[in-house]
């Protein structure tokens, strides 16, 4: 089962970073506010970042702040949309099916529980 890894991220603002494990990549979104059970959260989506995030806590290269792990774990996902994901986290702090959707703005996604 692929893993997903919600990590608090304190550069260049405090911001949560979703990461999805897919195709030996993390599928990455940043999220303006912290993950809360049937709140809707603005989403922007960022370049694929390494695998290695799924376990890793610490500074971030070349003096882009910190970042520490919020929640991670598991998740399923049935055909991922162009513009809509369904997936079922399996964290220690979510355990919810979220959905990843694409506004009409482009890198804007909305993330609710």
């Amino acid at each position: 089962m692929p893993r997903f890894v919600i990590l608090t991220h304190d550069h260049p603002f405090l911001h949560w970073d979703l990461m999805l494990e897919a195709d030996g990549a993390l599928r990455t979104w940043r999220l303006l506010d912290e993950p809360q059970p049937d709140v809707p959260l603005r989403a922007e989506a960022l370049p694929d970042h390494r695998i290695a995030y799924l376990d890793y806590e610490g500074p971030v290269s070349r003096g882009r702040g910190q970042v520490t792990r919020w929640d991670a774990g598991t998740y399923d996902e049935d055909a991922p949309g162009e513009f809509k994901r369904a997936i079922a986290v399996h964290g220690s702090r979510l355990s919810a099916t979220a959905v990843l959707e694409q506004r009409a703005e482009g890198l804007c996604w909305t993330f609710h529980t």
